[in-house]
């Protein structure tokens, strides 16, 4: 693998934890953001360290050759116990239980970092090996416990974070949740799978064999797939109910724009003014449409035919529709009425507080900016197939 194939990772991690970091400042007490706000960095760290470039250049730094070896190793060893901990927090429960499981795998973690400081300064590693380092010293007096160490933590914890998630995420609904568990139990499987690999090449050279292509080959890049899919996992119910509601509101604004370009057409309704800064969010902006449409069609609502209403609900009832649908088609059926009307408004109706009711801020504090979304596409579909056959049974105006 070349460098690029790590620093590309720890760099989108380090964008994650940029992102994070407001509210990490905000709530800093809280054990659930700082434990995502660790993993994110201790991950970032990771593919930062692990990178081939990096572990040359911090050899060259320290005048230690192999130095990058237990500090990978620790990363790593870090790493697999943020993500313990992580879980813990996230599935919860009693306080001083989940307290005293959390300082029971820091603490046995920081065990294994200590151990492998202490093994490795003990050890002999003169030669420099960036891709073999644990077969070339699978011999090595103390350097071999050292790397049995490291892949025993690793191993522990692969088995015990694919146990727990694969548990929970039998437990828990269809989600996003239930999504990040899932490719929680695939990551930590493929890291299981790495430390297999290593430590079955680690093994051979324990008896004279010779299957170091196992270790510098086939792990890394399936440890670094793994990595990715334990990092993906953890990531996806924090951000990705976020974008998923981003996504929403930009299909929203989208839809409305027929609606709203045709309502802003009528010499009856006012344009609004009113100009949102370039850097505002989407939700905000189709938020603004939204309530733009609101009020162009309180504009309108001397010319709305609200004695058709019923009629129109019913029909739409009678071919199946669900009651959010027969709502929006029988408005959007008034709406386009309306807006063939004559230019004249009709005298003889007094349809400004019903039409403002059925359309106006009671649809938005209700629904909001999708309901008016699904109200444009009833719209640009009676646009297209013609005039409504009102309840009076005169079709629109033409």
């Amino acid at each position: 693998m070349r460098g690029v194939d790590y620093f590309i990772p720890a760099f989108a991690l380090a964008l994650a934890f940029t992102a994070k970091l407001p509210a990490l400042v905000r709530t800093w007490r809280s054990p659930m953001v700082r434990s995502v706000c660790a993993l994110i960095a201790i991950g970032a760290s990771g593919w930062f360290f692990a990178a081939p470039p990096m572990i040359g250049r911090v050899n060259r730094w320290t005048g230690v050759p192999n130095v990058s070896a237990p500090l990978v190793y620790g990363i790593a060893a870090a790493f697999s116990c943020a993500s313990i901990v992580l879980v813990i927090h996230w599935r919860g429960g009693d306080e001083p239980t989940v307290r005293r499981n959390v300082l029971r795998w820091i603490g046995g973690t920081a065990v294994v970092v200590v151990a492998l400081a202490v093994l490795f300064a003990l050890g002999d590693a003169p030669v420099e090996r960036q891709r073999d380092f644990d077969t070339y010293y699978a011999t090595t007096p103390f350097i071999r416990e050292a790397i049995v160490t490291y892949l025993a933590a690793h191993t522990a914890t692969a088995l015990v974070v694919t146990t727990t998630c694969w548990r929970w995420a039998s437990e828990v609904p269809r989600g996003w949740v239930k999504n990040g568990l899932l490719t929680l139990v695939m990551g930590f499987s493929l890291n299981f799978a790495f430390a297999f690999l290593k430590a079955t090449a680690v093994a051979a050279r324990w008896v004279g064999g010779d299957l170091d292509t196992l270790s510098t080959d086939i792990a890394p890049p399936v440890g670094s797939v793994g990595a990715g899919l334990a990092t993906l996992g953890f990531l996806l119910p924090l951000f990705a109910p976020r974008a998923e509601e981003t996504w929403r509101a930009w299909l929203s604004y989208r839809r409305m724009y027929p609606l709203w370009r045709a309502l802003h057409a009528h010499p009856a309704v006012r344009t609004s003014r009113m100009k949102l800064p370039w850097w505002s969010r989407i939700e905000i902006r189709a938020t603004q449409r939204a309530t733009q449409v609101t009020d162009a069609i309180r504009d309108l609502s001397p010319f709305l035919d609200t004695r058709s209403r019923s009629a129109l609900e019913d029909r739409a009832a009678a071919e199946g529709h669900t009651a959010r649908d027969v709502r929006a088609m029988a408005a959007a059926a008034m709406v386009h009425a309306a807006l063939r009307a004559p230019a004249t408004p009709p005298q003889e109706q007094d349809t400004a507080n019903d039409g403002t009711q059925l359309l106006g801020n009671a649809a938005l504090g209700e629904c909001g900016y999708e309901w008016f979304a699904t109200l444009s596409d009833h719209f640009v579909r009676i646009q297209e197939s013609g005039p409504v056959l009102l309840a009076s049974g005169a079709p629109e105006s033409t």
